[in-house]
C-alpha cells in the first residue's frame, strides 16, 4: 500500500535500550548478526540476537545517538534483551540500560517521507533530528523512516514537519503489505531461523564479519540451501485468521498464520506448497478462509 502523503504513527510496541561505554562496539560485535562497524553517524543497521543454536531471540535496529548505540527493540521484551546481553558483559566497559521512558519510536511512512528529512534513498541512511535521530528502515527503503525522539517534544516536531498522525493499524497494514516481520509477532522465540524470515534480503546478516552468537547454523542454512519455509504475505477476504492458525493444502499442514490486519497478513509457508498450490489450482486454507500468497519483489526464492 502506497500512501501519498507522509504520516507518522507511534510504535508503542517498540522500546529502547542504550548501550554505551568504551567497549560497546566490541561487545555487540561478537553477539549480533550484523556488523557493528557499519553503524556510523549517518548509518543504522538491522540485526538479531540468537541462541547459540542459531534460533531467534530478539531483533532490533542499532542506531547511533551521539556516543550511544540505541537499540530499537520490542518494548515488552526489552528487559529480557537487556538481561541476556548483560550476561556477556563480563569485564567489558559497557552499560546496557532501558531508555523507553525518555524516548519514543515512531514510523514516518508514505511517499517522500525520506526526502522530508533530506535522507538519501538508501536503506539505513540516518540523520540527527529534534534531539533524536531519524533513519530509513534498514530492511527496505520502501518501508519509510523510523524516528527515535525525546518523548517531550518529539511528536510536536513531526507535526511541524507537516506529518499527520496515523493510527498504528495504518502503519501495520503498510508493513504487512511489504512483507516485513514485526519481532515476536511473526518470529517464534527459540524456534525461527533468520533466513526463514527474510533476514538475508533485509540486510540483517553480515556474512563477512566473522563469528557471532548462532553464526554456525545461520551460515550453514544459507550455504547448504536448507531453508524449506518462508515468511510471506498472504491476502484474504473476510476476517483475519488468528495468529497460529494452521494452513492446509488438500488437508496437509503446510504452514501457520502469523500477524495480520484486515485483508493482509504474514504466514510461514512451506516453499513446496506454493508450487503445488499454483500447479494444481488448489487453495491454501486457514480454517475456512482462502489465502492467496504473494512473492514480494525483494524475496529471493
Amino acid at each position: 500500500m502506497r500512501m501519498a502523503n507522509p504520516s507518522f504513527a507511534r510504535l508503542e510496541n517498540r522500546g529502547l535500550l542504550a548501550v554505551r561505554g568504551e567497549d560497546a562496539r566490541t561487545f555487540l560485535q561478537g553477539l549480533i548478526s550484523n556488523d557493528i562497524r557499519r553503524v556510523t553517524d549517518d548509518r543504522a543497521i538491522h540485526a538479531a540476537f540468537l541462541t547459540a543454536q542459531g534460533k531467534f531471540l530478539h531483533e532490533f535496529f542499532v542506531v547511533p545517538l551521539g556516543e550511544t548505540l540505541m537499540l530499537d527493540c520490542e518494548a515488552g521484551r526489552a528487559a529480557d534483551l537487556a538481561r541476556r546481553l548483560s550476561l556477556y558483559r563480563l569485564r567489558s566497559k559497557v552499560t546496557v540500560e532501558q531508555r523507553t521512558a525518555d524516548y519514543l519510536v515512531a514510523a514516518v511512512f508514505g511517499e517522500e517521507a525520506g526526502q522530508a528529512f533530506q535522507l538519501n534513498g538508501e536503506a539505513g541512511d540516518a540523520a540527527a533530528f529534534a534531539g533524536g535521530v531519524v533513519y530509513r528502515d534498514p530492511r527496505l527503503a520502501a518501508a519509510g523512516v523510523r524516528a527515535i525522539l525525546p518523548r517531550e517534544g518529539g511528536e510536536e516536531a513531526l507535526g511541524r514537519m507537516g506529518f499527520a498522525e496515523a493510527p498504528f493499524a495504518a502503519y501495520d497494514a503498510h508493513r504487512l503489505a511489504l512483507g516485513l516481520p514485526d519481532g515476536s509477532r511473526d518470529l517464534v522465540v527459540e524456534k525461527t531461523i533468520l533466513l526463514e524470515a527474510g533476514f538475508d534480503e533485509f540486510n540483517g546478516v553480515d556474512w563477512q564479519k566473522g563469528c557471532f552468537l548462532g553464526q554456525e547454523l545461520t551460515a550453514r542454512t544459507k550455504y547448504r540451501g536448507l531453508i524449506k519455509r518462508r515468511l510471506l504475505p498472504v491476502r484474504f477476504d473476510g476476517p483475519a485468521p488468528a495468529a497460529g492458525t494452521p494452513i492446509l493444502l488438500d488437508g496437509r499442514d503446510v504452514g501457520e498464520m502469523r500477524s495480520s490486519a484486515p485483508g493482509i497478513g504474514l504466514a510461514l509457508l512451506r516453499l513446496e506448497s506454493l508450487e503445488a498450490a499454483a500447479g494444481a489450482g488448489t487453495a491454501l486454507m486457514a480454517g475456512d478462509i482462502r489465502l492467496v500468497p504473494e512473492k514480494p519483489s525483494w524475496a529471493r526464492i
